[in-house]
C-alpha cells in the first residue's frame, strides 16, 4: 500500500482517487477551494463534477498543501493545465528529493510551449516526473467501466511504478518511454475535438467527423514527429485512441464547447455553458506556436484558432478547409508512372 496525494479535486482527480483507493492505497485529495473540500467531506461525492460516484470513507480531504504532499510516495497532479505552473511552484517547498509527481492533466503552456511534465520538472527539479494519459473519461473511470491508459516516464522503473499504483481489472495501464509523444497527442486532441464539436453543432454528419478525426491525427502526427515524438505513440492509445474518444463522446467538454460554437455561441459563452475547464481552448494557441517553431502546417488547428480568437464564423472556417488547394493525401507515397 502506498500513500498518494491527489493535487486537484476536479472530476479526473476524483475519479483517479477512486481507482487508487480500490487498489488499497491511502489517498488524500487536495483542493485550494475551501467550499469544494467541505462538500467532499460532507458528502464523499463530488456533486458538481462527478455526481453519483461515491468516495470511500477512508479517502481524506484537505486544503493544506503540506498535508497533501509530506510523507506521500507519489503525488497525482490533476489541476487544470493553466494552473499547473502556479501549483507546482507552491508544491516545490514540500516535495522531497525523488518524490514522484504524476502529471494527469493535458495541455501545453502558451508562453513557453512546454509540456506539463517539462513545466513540472522546471518548477520541482528534485522530483521524479511521470505522465498518465489515454482515452478515458472521468465519468466512466469513476464508475469502474473498463479503461486503458499509458504510464510514461524517462525510466522503465518509474513508469512501471505508476503502472503498479493504478492497474486493476477495470483500469489497464501500459508503459511507454515516449513522454513527449504522449503529451503532444493528449494536448492537441482537445483542439481537434473542438473542431469535431463545431461540425456537430453545424449539423454535419459522420462523414465530416471521420474526416476531422483522420486529418486531425495527421496534423498531430506531423507536429509530434517534427518535435521528436515516435510514430508508434501517436498511432496508439494516447494519440489516435484519445482523439477518437474525445471527438465522439458527449462526456468531452471540448466537444460540447465546440457544439455550442457551431450553434452560434462565442468561445466565452460556450465555456461558461460547459461550466468546466475546456483545455483545448488553452492548447490551441500553443499548438500554433509550436507549428511556427517547427515549420509544420496545421490547417484544422489554424481554423479552430480563428474561430476561437478572431470571431471567425465556424461555417466560414469549414469552407476554407474544404476549398484549400488540391493535394495528395500522403506526399511520401510514390506513383508508378
Amino acid at each position: 500500500m502506498a500513500k498518494i496525494g491527489i493535487i486537484g479535486a476536479g472530476s479526473w482527480g476524483t475519479a483517479l482517487a477512486v481507482v487508487l483507493e480500490k487498489n488499497g492505497h491511502e489517498v488524500v485529495i487536495w483542493s485550494v477551494v475551501e467550499a469544494e473540500i467541505q462538500m467532499l467531506k460532507e458528502h464523499h461525492e463530488h456533486i458538481e463534477k462527478l455526481p453519483g460516484v461515491r468516495l470511500a470513507p477512508s479517502i481524506r480531504f484537505t486544503t493544506d498543501l503540506k498535508e497533501a504532499v509530506s510523507g506521500m510516495e507519489a503525488l497525482v497532479m490533476a489541476v487544470p493545465s493553466m494552473y499547473t505552473r502556479q501549483t507546482a511552484h507552491s508544491l516545490a517547498a514540500y516535495v522531497s528529493d525523488r518524490q514522484l509527481v504524476i502529471s494527469v492533466a493535458k495541455g501545453i503552456e502558451e508562453e513557453t510551449l512546454l509540456t506539463l511534465s517539462q513545466l513540472i520538472e522546471q518548477e520541482i527539479p528534485q522530483a521524479l516526473t511521470a505522465v498518465l494519459c489515454g482515452p478515458s473519461h472521468a465519468e466512466e473511470v469513476g464508475r469502474g467501466m473498463p479503461s486503458v491508459l499509458v504510464a510514461g516516464a524517462k525510466s522503465r522503473e518509474t513508469a512501471e511504478r505508476v503502472q503498479h499504483y493504478f492497474m486493476n481489472e477495470a483500469f489497464r495501464v501500459y508503459t511507454s518511454p515516449d513522454v513527449l509523444g504522449m503529451e503532444i497527442g493528449a494536448s492537441l486532441k482537445n483542439v481537434i475535438a473542438l473542431a469535431a464539436g463545431m461540425a456537430d453543432g453545424l449539423g454535419y454528419g459522420d462523414n465530416t467527423k471521420a474526416a476531422l478525426i483522420t486529418r486531425g491525427i495527421n496534423e498531430i502526427g506531423r507536429l509530434g514527429l517534427a518535435m521528436g515524438a515516435k510514430y508508434e505513440t501517436l498511432s496508439g492509445l494516447t494519440g489516435i485512441g484519445d482523439l477518437i474518444v474525445t471527438c465522439a463522446s458527449m462526456h468531452s467538454r471540448n466537444r460540447r464547447a465546440g457544439i455550442l460554437m457551431g450553434k452560434g455561441y462565442s468561445m466565452q459563452q460556450a465555456m461558461e455553458e460547459v461550466k468546466m475547464v475546456v483545455e483545448g481552448v488553452y492548447s490551441a494557441k500553443a499548438a500554433m506556436g509550436l507549428a511556427r517553431k517547427y515549420g509544420v502546417d496545421l490547417p484544422i488547428i489554424e481554423q479552430v484558432n480563428a474561430a476561437l480568437f478572431e470571431n471567425k464564423p465556424v461555417k466560414d472556417a469549414v469552407y476554407e478547409l474544404m476549398t484549400r488547394d488540391r493535394k495528395a493525401e500522403n506526399d511520401e507515397l510514390a506513383w508508378e508512372e
